[in-house]
């Protein structure tokens, strides 16, 4: 088990975290408690929250973690009364492993001694935030007890990290929500990199990535947290010394939450392997405390409260602690390297000379050994006759390997004392006899030093345990720069923008991030803009005219300004929403047997269920997999729903009916996106131009399905029947109603009312610009309802 340097693998390629899940029972069903450890990273995270009989909230956490197994009490399990929480999670976590343990192992008097003994010292306040929460202590008992039976290896006393995350402070995305806006994955092709994650992802470090993916998943929620990150980004953007001096040190961080993961576990029973991961461990530790100084110099002269505050961190006398008593033992010059044979001789070598005097003495017969068969195989060469070179794999030992054109071997074929022959075009790698019991003894000294410098090294970690949290914080450290080097760096390759925090939605010119990378040219930019008082988008426009792009860059702005990036438009503000919802797309799901439209009223009932004034909502199309009358019955009674709540609401549609709701609701806005006829040079034929651009007022377009058909191949006699009958329902239905002055004037005033609260409340205007602002509020005011103004004067 080796820690990997970042260039290889993946964030998050491989799943590693272990969960278990517990629910009261009787009257405290519904309050969950999780426990998750991640195996490569040695931190608990406890939680435990009250959820609906919809379990979204637990869905949500399990999805965000990936686990690689979720384990449950088998009183949850048990055939013929399997509690619905876990009927949910095995039907949405179909792929993941599934462990049931006795119910007695989930005790929380044993989670708390756990935690009592585990827990670094620093991370105490820990037992008092968690003292009475018994289902997630519970989880925590159920879970250590597992991995460690698993792992084969106990954790070392006081020595991991342990958090406790209530479900505050961070904004809820539902997956399916996560999925529709392609936040971490791709829809069509999950090894493609085009999502939100993949935009921002620049970062050097698994860690950073890693941190990355989850606060895409779930953004902050307050304000003061997000500004002190944007003032970082800002920082790096505008001091480039600092954003190269940090990348630079940042890069060559190895994955310290692994790194940590494999050193505060004690291996039950000592084997050459456990012998050799350890002292691997213990160089990649070494690595890791020799660049704590140079980032430090990197930060040295920063000015933003965050930076400093890691600036601080970093001033730790641990690190230097831990790291003088390492050289105390180690080499100066052993070092992380790449190739294993290198690798090799660097543990062989770890240990400094005269720490013990058997040590000494094995590598003494290890280099003979080496040398010995660097000498043999020499000999064979001359002997032979041929260009043969010793060559090293971590698989087979030292082999001969030669480049040489088999024509030019005596009838094609190697002299016969020559075993295991594999050719390569011209390249053959083969072995002896001799050669291979030369390789046992080297394989028999190594086995000596490995267990000997083990015995040194082990005693070196027991020191160090106790400063072991400074580690923590390192990690912390390193993967937060990272993540923030990554936004500065998005930053540089776009015009990006930064976001203030008020009580509006407010974009300009914004444009989709993810559909900047793919297309050629820029997208076209939109505005946005919603209040408290309209805070209800309507949104038409023909198909393929940009609408559903248009929701989603709304959403992902939102995301990328939650989590302390800049945004991809000329200026923002956003209100922070505490949820994301978004009811996107028009698929089947035959697994589950929904039909499209029982899929999207699951959707909506799960927004209607869990939606409050402090969320975002988007909804792309609802009623489509029913009658018309129907749909837009539903539609109508959802607007009408939400249009009570203060969360800001953006809905495309195709039914022009709904459109006329704006009579009835002053917060109702409508807009469409335009779209062009262009006559061809023909002069018969009738082309749309797409404009991408968005304006006021409901689509004027009539019968844009029939166009759309038309541009398709369907044959021509059916187009033209489909536009008779559509024109003949059309004269059956009469001419809506138009509104009435009254409601015109009620209009005006309101929309008045909301400007003008809105101005007492964000306005940083001097009193000269404010009065020419109000006057023209005024102005407005009066050309939207003539008849007002009137009354007014007569008054």
């Amino acid at each position: 088990f080796t820690v990997t340097s970042s260039s290889t693998t993946s964030a998050h390629s491989v799943a590693s975290v272990i969960v278990a899940v517990v629910e009261g029972r009787g009257l405290a069903r519904g309050e969950v408690g999780m426990a998750s450890i991640d195996l490569k990273n040695p931190e608990v995270i406890l939680s435990q929250f009250a959820d609906n009989t919809t379990y979204a909230k637990v869905i949500t956490k399990l999805k965000i973690l990936t686990p690689l197994e979720i384990i449950m009490s088998n009183t949850a399990c048990d055939a013929g009364s399997t509690t619905k929480l876990f009927s949910l999670i095995t039907e949405h976590f179909k792929n993941v492993t599934f462990t049931t343990v006795q119910r007695k192992y989930f005790n929380e008097t044993k989670g708390l001694e756990y935690i009592e003994q585990l827990c670094a010292s620093e991370f105490g306040t820990i037992l008092m935030e968690v003292q009475s929460k018994y289902y997630c202590l519970a989880a925590a008992a159920a879970l250590l007890k597992y991995v460690e039976f698993i792992q084969n290896s106990v954790y070392a006393p006081k020595s991991l990290k342990v958090r406790f995350q209530g479900s505050e402070k961070t904004a809820m995305i539902d997956s399916s929500s996560a999925q529709n806006l392609e936040l971490v994955i791709n829809n069509r092709d999950s090894r493609n990199g085009h999502t939100l994650f993949g935009v921002l992802n620049y970062t050097k470090t698994p860690g950073g990535s890693r941190r990355l993916r989850s606060n895409i998943l779930e953004p902050l929620a307050d304000a003061e947290t997000i500004n002190t990150r944007l003032d970082c980004v800002q920082e790096l953007l505008q001091d480039e010394e600092l954003f190269f001096g940090l990348q630079a040190v940042i890069s060559k961080f190895l994955d310290t939450d692994q790194l940590l993961s494999v050193l505060v576990q004690i291996p039950k029973q000592d084997t050459v392997k456990t012998a050799e991961s350890k002292i691997t461990n213990l160089i990649y530790l070494k690595h890791t405390l020799e660049l704590v100084e140079p980032l430090k110099a990197a930060l040295r002269n920063c000015n933003t409260a965050l930076l400093k505050a890691y600036y601080n961190s970093l001033d730790d006398t641990r690190f230097g602690i831990i790291l003088e008593k390492i050289t105390t033992v180690i080499n100066d010059d052993t070092r992380y390297t790449k190739g294993c044979l290198s690798m090799r001789t660097q543990k062989c070598y770890a240990v400094k000379p005269n720490i013990s005097e058997f040590l000494d003495i094995a590598r003494r017969t290890y280099t003979e050994i080496v040398d010995d068969i660097a000498g043999m195989i020499t000999q064979l060469a001359e002997k032979y006759n041929l260009p043969m070179r010793t060559s090293f794999s971590s698989a087979r030992g030292f082999f001969i390997q030669m480049n040489i054109d088999p024509s030019t071997l005596p009838n094609g074929q190697l002299p016969p004392e020559f075993t295991k022959i594999t050719k390569m075009k011209n390249t053959y790698s083969f072995t002896s006899p001799d050669l291979i019991k030369m390789n046992e003894r080297c394989q028999e000294s190594l086995r000596e030093i490995y267990h000997m410098t083990y015995l040194i090294v082990c005693k070196l970690l027991n020191e160090i345990y106790e400063h072991i949290h400074c580690l923590y914080k390192l990690s912390d450290i390193v993967s937060m720069l990272d993540m923030l080097l990554a936004f500065a760096h998005a930053c540089t390759l776009s015009d990006y923008v930064r976001p203030e925090f008020t009580d509006t939605l407010a974009i300009k010119q914004g444009w989709h991030p993810i559909l900047e990378k793919i297309a050629v040219e820029k997208p076209v930019s939109n505005n946005t803009y919603l209040t408290e008082g309209n805070n209800f988008v309507i949104i038409t426009g023909p198909n393929m005219s940009g609408k559903s792009t248009y929701l989603r860059q709304i959403a992902l702005c939102q995301i990328m300004a939650q989590i302390g990036s800049y945004v991809p438009a000329e200026y923002s503000s956003f209100r922070i929403a505490e949820q994301i919802f978004t009811r996107i797309g028009m698929d089947d799901d035959i697994e589950t047997n929904a039909s499209t439209f029982m899929k999207e009223m699951k959707e909506i009932t799960y927004i209607i269920q869990n939606a409050n004034d402090k969320s975002l909502i988007i909804i792309d199309e609802l009623g489509r997999g029913t009658s018309a009358e129907e749909g837009i019955g539903i539609c109508y009674a959802v607007c009408e729903y939400l249009l009570n709540l203060k969360a800001f609401t953006l809905f495309a549609t195709h039914f022009l009916e709904l459109c006329h709701i704006d009579a009835l609701y002053p917060n109702v806005e409508n807009y469409h996106f335009e779209v062009q006829h262009v006559r061809s040079s023909a002069g018969n034929k009738e082309k749309i131009a797409y404009t991408y651009t968005l304006s006021k007022g409901y689509t004027e377009e009539k019968n844009y399905g029939l166009k759309a058909a038309e541009v398709s191949s369907l044959p021509s006699s059916v187009i033209l029947d489909a536009k008779e009958i559509t024109n003949h329902i059309a004269k059956q239905i009469l001419h809506r109603q138009k509104s009435t002055p009254e409601m015109m004037k009620q209009r005006a005033i309101y929309h008045l009312a909301v400007r003008l609260v809105q101005t007492a409340r964000n306005s940083r205007l001097d009193p000269d610009s404010l009065r020419i602002y109000l006057r023209g509020l005024k102005r407005k005011y009066e050309e939207s309802c003539p008849a007002a103004g009137e009354n007014d004067e007569q008054q």
